[in-house]
């Protein structure tokens, strides 16, 4: 069971916030959050981090810059999930805003794998293009970007991922997480990075004098995308990247995203005048990652592309078809994976591995979250390819970086790991037919190696006991149209409740009254229809209900254990 715990928070810090204005509650999750001034919540635009501190974002703008003005053939080469989806929009979209003669090539996942390969390389040439850039990959593209030369295709590489032993020779590389790069934000996402790129390259192109007679272009009509991508990649929301999540749900709130990310909003039923993080990462994301798992990322691409909102609505409701086919299959494979490990016992590993050679290649990456969410251990699921070869995708815990994992098992093992790469906490890779169970065993012994076995018990980090007087429906709103995510997590509470009633609810909800103190609440557990005891020490966050125009307050159960 895991331990609850309750997030320090300083008091001189929980003062200082509150005598500059903000209200008691919100300073105690603030100073919980390492937040020390009001002006690290406020995320207004120019709080952002300027491009010149981005390594090679001038040498790239000087690039594109001279590609525009000599009329060159630019062809974006994008990654399959969402966050390259978004990075590939806003690079055509901006190039095109900024005068670029621009095109894309998105991968199919199960029929090229992932990145600038050669055999991309090959598929781009036929487009004739003088340019190639690539967004959310590249940087350990070392032979595609070696193919492209060959060619004399000169490459463009902007991405975010860690860099392998070896960079590729590309005309000019611009990644935070590079060798050399002092960018004080290492967590930008791939679609981040590409919007800076733009503004770098604006910037260059008001130097040359291309706006002396006419208005610069307005790169924050992007902000929609730059959210999107990077709360559906889980990138550290730092404050750099809260800045960028905030203005773009914003624009969402003020009817100023584009047709595609409203058409999406609409596809999922959700009101893009109300847009939240939830939303982007819960409802937009998975739609739009369900084309690269699915079928063909250039769907997701396409809708988000569109300025006609009837050609963007009818791409929206493709991409949420395919995403109920995604959830289909994750629902099968998930059944199967638990059947298979039904003697597993996470007492006797430090990891997970599951493998089955029938297994969706597309949607092993969400069978392993949901394996390591309910194991609370590294896992790696791992399907046969149609060469042969096996696709896995991993996801970790707090305590192990992922990606440092699979090089020390590759450094050990040469040649039982074909190909990998990531980040801390996500990672891929390919094995050689045959060999799932001897790398399972190699990953185990790196794992028990690196780990802190107090890291496989589990954490649930809460803000504490609120105040009756604190179960607001009003605080509720506000912690919903707040920034939060990975490193910046949303607020949850705790304490004991007795349990005053329950009933399951559509089948598989459990809908609960509980009480404290006096005050009864009402309260939801969804997804776990069983019954609860009649005293409770729960972990919840705070949930705004409208039913019939009336507001009220629930409470959100995230996880419960018996109290005495």
């Amino acid at each position: 069971m895991p331990r609850i715990t309750t997030r320090s928070r300083p008091a001189d810090t929980c003062t200082a916030l509150q005598q500059a204005g903000i209200a008691p509650t919100w300073a105690r999750l603030y100073a919980a959050r390492g937040i020390t001034h009001p002006e690290q919540v406020a995320h207004r635009l120019p709080q952002l981090l300027p491009p010149t501190g981005l390594l090679h974002a001038d040498r790239a703008a000087t690039l594109l810059a001279d590609a525009i003005a000599e009329n060159k053939r630019l062809l974006i080469v994008a990654d399959y999930d969402a966050d390259g989806a978004t990075a590939c929009a806003v690079g055509v979209r901006g190039l095109r805003m900024l005068g670029a003669e621009v095109d894309y090539l998105v991968p199919n996942r199960i029929e090229h794998g992932y990145g600038l390969t050669p055999g991309i390389v090959a598929l781009a040439a036929e487009r004739r293009p003088d340019l190639l850039v690539t967004v959310d990959n590249g940087i350990a593209a070392v032979d595609g970007v070696a193919a492209a030369n060959a060619l004399g295709i000169p490459v463009l590489v902007t991405d975010h991922h860690l860099p392998g032993d070896a960079l590729p020779d590309a005309a000019c590389i611009v990644d935070p997480n590079q060798p050399g790069c002092g960018f004080a934000s290492k967590h930008l996402a791939g679609v981040g990075v590409m919007f800076y790129v733009l503004l770098a390259l604006r910037a260059e192109l008001r130097r040359r004098g291309a706006y002396a007679e006419k208005a610069e272009p307005d790169l924050r009509a992007l902000l929609d995308l730059v959210a999107l991508g990077t709360v559906a990649d889980v990138v550290r929301l730092d404050a750099n990247n809260r800045t960028l999540v905030a203005q773009g749900l914003a624009r969402m709130r003020a009817g100023r995203a584009c047709a595609g990310v409203n058409a999406l909003f609409r596809a999922a039923s959700r009101d893009p005048s109300r847009a939240t993080v939830f939303d982007l990462g819960f409802m937009l994301g998975p739609r739009l990652n369900a084309a690269g798992r699915i079928d063909d990322m250039a769907l997701g691409i396409e809708c988000l592309l569109a300025d006609d909102p009837v050609t963007a609505q009818r791409l929206a409701q493709q991409l949420d078809t395919l995403n109920r086919e995604r959830r289909s299959i994750e629902a099968d494979m998930q059944e199967e994976a638990l059947a298979i490990l039904a003697s597993f016992n996470p007492s006797d590993s430090h990891s997970l591995t599951a493998y089955q050679p029938d297994w969706h290649v597309g949607v092993i990456g969400i069978l392993a979250s949901r394996l390591k969410d309910k194991f609370h251990r590294p896992t790696l699921v791992l399907a046969r390819s149609e060469n042969g070869e096996l696709k896995g995708s991993g996801r970790s815990i707090p305590g192990l970086h992922l990606r440092d994992a699979l090089d020390l098992v590759d450094k050990r093992h040469p040649g039982l790991i074909l190909k990998f790469g990531g980040h801390a906490m996500a990672a891929g890779l390919t094995l050689p037919e045959g060999r799932h169970d001897e790398f399972a065993r190699a990953f185990e012994a790196v794992v028990r190696e690196l780990i802190d076995p107090a890291d496989l018990e589990g954490v649930i980090e809460t803000d504490g006991e609120l105040e009756p007087a604190e179960h607001r429906y009003e605080l509720a709103v506000e912690i919903e149209h707040a920034v939060w995510g990975q490193g910046f997590p949303a607020p949850l509470f705790n304490a004991t409740f007795d349990v005053l009633a329950q009933r399951v609810v559509g089948e598989k909800h459990l809908k609960l009254k509980l009480g404290r103190g006096g005050e009864s609440y009402e309260a939801m557990r969804f997804f776990h229809p069983d019954p609860l005891p009649e005293r409770i020490h729960a972990v919840y966050g705070l949930m705004p209900s409208e039913f019939n125009g009336q507001q009220s307050l629930q409470l959100k159960l995230q996880h419960w254990e018996p109290a005495a």
